[in-house]
């Protein structure tokens, strides 16, 4: 079976909602999710995800928050919780703090698109190890197929093959770009490959997975909370659109 991954904004629609979205994620049959920390210059991301970021800062949302929400649910989830964000306000929050917040709240794992693997393995493997936190990097079409290799080689838990290296939720050439897609199948890598950036329906994540492990929805689910007023069921439903 394919893993479904969903990612959504934490403290959207509203700020106690973080614990009821993680239930319902893992409840309507996800495999993983990926909970974006909000930041006030979320740079990877496309105009929906922005908008949720902006629209959780206001709702009062912060790493603080977000770990007591977390320390409220984790003994209900059961799935792999993975925290994602940008690096300045981990290291604001001081990052051994984190990593050991992140521990005692049920997460299993990071991803920080902003921190460069040479950072992380002169100043930050041996704390995530410490913690036992995954860490999964990133990698593009265009990243060489050497590159590849040495960020699989670093992350723990999968690695997140961006479609494309625009930013998220762009209508999008993954479901075109063989070449990619063959080329990841082909390496010899030691994680499971997660597609990400793009899918948006059924027929989307049937593409991508068939040479990969699984799929990562973000800026389809997001634009739920933020547009639909039944979000709950309209929510429950993608989620089963997608596996069904």
């Amino acid at each position: 079976m394919k893993k479904l991954n969903i990612y959504f904004t934490a403290g959207v629609p509203e700020l106690a909602n973080t614990p009821e979205i993680m239930k319902l994620i893992q409840d309507a049959g996800a495999d993983m999710m990926e909970i974006g920390m909000p930041y006030s210059d979320p740079v990877a991301d496309g105009p929906v995800i922005q908008k949720a970021h902006e629209m959780a800062l206001k709702n009062g949302m912060t790493i603080e928050k977000l770990f007591s929400q977390l320390k409220t649910i984790k003994q209900e989830i059961s799935i792999p919780v993975i925290l994602m964000g940008y690096i300045n306000p981990v290291l604001s929050f001081g990052f051994e703090n984190f990593c050991k917040e992140c521990s005692e709240s049920g997460v299993s794992g990071l991803i920080i698109p902003d921190l460069p693997p040479i950072e992380f393995e002169k100043n930050y493997q041996k704390v995530l190890e410490k913690y036992n936190l995954n860490f999964t990097f990133l990698v593009t079409p265009e990243t060489s197929n050497e590159r590849i290799q040495y960020l699989d080689s670093l992350s723990s838990g999968f690695l997140y093959a961006v479609s494309s290296s625009s930013t998220t939720g762009k209508e999008n050439v993954v479901l075109k770009n063989e070449e990619y897609l063959n080329r990841l199948a082909n390496l010899p890598l030691k994680n499971p490959v997660m597609i990400g950036f793009g899918i948006k329906s059924k027929e989307d994540f049937k593409n991508v997975t068939e040479k990969a492990d699984g799929g990562i929805i973000g800026t389809a689910f997001v634009n739920i909370l933020l547009q639909d007023k039944d979000w709950r069921k309209s929510a429950i439903d993608f989620i089963h659109s997608i596996q069904d």
